[in-house]
């Protein structure tokens, strides 16, 4: 019942509308490229775990960061408790790729010295990607990102950075915890056997083996939890707490002989996140930071002693 209506994503990045509340006047995401998995070997510094002090393995998904430029800036105002946009400033030099995704204006309409914070409740950047330079397409994805502190400290953050690079480095740090937003990998049209996991019935049982069993008389209408075929995958999800083991600058040592499976090379920053995230490669995944930081995970990250760079053809 959580993911209900198992449709497909109505955009091939995620779509957030939660930000948290920080009280530094800084970027509350970021967005990278999923490239691919590889392994480490670390010291285990977690100081509840029977390994720790021991060189263990861990596997880590590597998401390529290129600079975000902010675009503009986005001003809301209150309507009925909630933040409402009221208008958008917009840097003087505007990138040629973003002419891909929406028309640019030829000069914004609002001037940033013009704005004052007392007449808005909240700043937000405007940020497109940068897939030229990791060489994977020409398009970019645009999106929102918030900002910490009060709305004069996020006005004048915002004057700071206004047509500028935004690195992951400005954003997060190694040993952090971020919440990840993507779209899982697309799966198709499957049946309930393989969407809901029902049981496969008897091999007398009467027309079908892999349905979900009688529904009464009346098959044209039956109640919208029971499992049937549909579409599976290609959905929105949050996966929170991911651990941040390294965020590095130097792609050469992380790629490995032959480049990454249906990715190539890593040509621009990096991190290193714990575990597996959701989607295929060369898909954009939206870093925020932790709504609900798990406490037992070390504020620091671990030891890495080698990173596996075997070719993974």
């Amino acid at each position: 019942m959580q993911f209900w209506p198992r449709k497909r994503a109505s955009s091939t990045h995620a779509r957030i509308r939660t930000w948290n509340a920080v009280k530094d006047a800084k970027p509350l995401g970021f967005a990278g490229y999923k490239v691919g998995m590889t392994h480490l070997l670390i010291t285990d510094n977690k100081p509840t775990s029977a390994t720790k002090g021991d060189s263990i393995a861990m596997p880590v998904t590597v998401v390529e960061c290129p600079p975000l430029k902010v675009a503009g800036v986005r001003c809301y105002h209150s309507r009925n408790h909630k933040p409402v946009l009221a208008t958008q400033v917009w840097a003087d030099k505007l990138d040629k790729d973003l002419s891909r995704v929406l028309p640019i204006p030829k000069q914004s309409k609002t001037k940033l010295e013009e704005l004052k914070p007392e007449h808005y409740v909240e700043f937000r950047l405007f940020v497109h990607t940068q897939p030229r330079l990791s060489n994977l397409k020409k398009t970019p994805e645009v999106f929102e990102v918030g900002l910490g502190g009060t709305p004069q400290q996020q006005l004048e953050y915002a004057k700071s950075v206004l047509g500028k690079d935004l690195k992951i480095t400005d954003v997060f740090a190694q040993g952090q915890q971020v919440d990840s937003h993507s779209i899982s990998t697309g799966k198709g049209l499957q049946g309930p056997v393989k969407r809901f996991g029902v049981s496969i019935r008897s091999h007398k049982s009467e027309k079908t083996k892999r349905g979900p069993g009688s529904l009464g008389p009346w098959h044209g209408n039956f109640n919208w939890p029971v499992a049937h075929a549909g579409q599976m995958g290609y959905h929105q999800r949050t996966e929170y707490n991911k651990h941040i083991i390294q965020i590095g600058e130097d792609p050469a040592k992380i790629n490995p002989a032959g480049g990454f499976v249906h990715y190539g090379l890593v040509t621009s920053p990096y991190m290193l996140i714990k575990g597996s995230l959701p989607g295929p490669s060369k898909r954009l995944i939206k870093l925020t930071t932790p709504l609900r930081p798990n406490k037992n995970t070390p504020k620091e990250a671990p030891a890495i002693t080698h990173i596996s760079v075997a070719s993974k053809q």
